[in-house]
């Protein structure tokens, strides 16, 4: 039976790359000059340095551009708070998102059921995998997730005829 997987991963060598080219810009750029202005990256989480708010908000900015000419799309990217870090340091920690968690899952699901298509979706830990009898039904459902899902990077893998 013909099948796909709705996943929702990044590009992680990419990422690596845009936090790496960031990290270089950010030691050349004159404003950050003297500054605790920096940028890591630990497994799937991006933790940026800065002396002031403002100067974190560039620091994003600068990694938002590497990533989007990298072809890396920038919904991945969940921002959290600033915090305090000693002094009047800050640092603010970016999440790389990966995988479908439940909610959007179960909404993927339930977005095929009611879409009247002969399609069945199961939820496989952080993927969904939907099967059907006719392969323009799948595509089909391709564009529906598309369009009622769009603030999330999904990709569609392992289309099986």
């Amino acid at each position: 039976m013909p099948s796909f997987d709705t996943v929702c991963e990044a590009n992680f060598v990419e990422v690596r790359n845009a936090v790496e080219n960031t990290a270089k810009e950010i030691g050349t750029r004159f404003d950050f000059k003297g500054t605790s202005a920096a940028i890591e990256l630990k497994d799937k989480e991006i933790t940026l340095f800065g002396d002031a708010e403002f100067q974190l908000q560039q620091v994003e900015d600068i990694l938002r551009g590497k990533l989007t000419k990298r072809g890396v799309d920038v919904r991945f990217l969940d921002a959290g708070k600033p915090q305090k870090i000693g002094g009047d340091k800050l640092k603010q920690v970016v999440k790389v998102r990966s995988g479908i968690d439940s909610e959007q899952a179960k909404k993927i699901q339930r977005l095929v059921k009611d879409s009247k298509l002969k399609l069945q979706a199961a939820i496989q830990e952080e993927k969904v995998r939907v099967t059907g009898a006719k392969r323009d039904d799948l595509q089909a459902a391709m564009a529906l997730i598309r369009k009622d899902m769009a603030d999330l990077p999904l990709s569609f893998d392992n289309f099986r005829d």
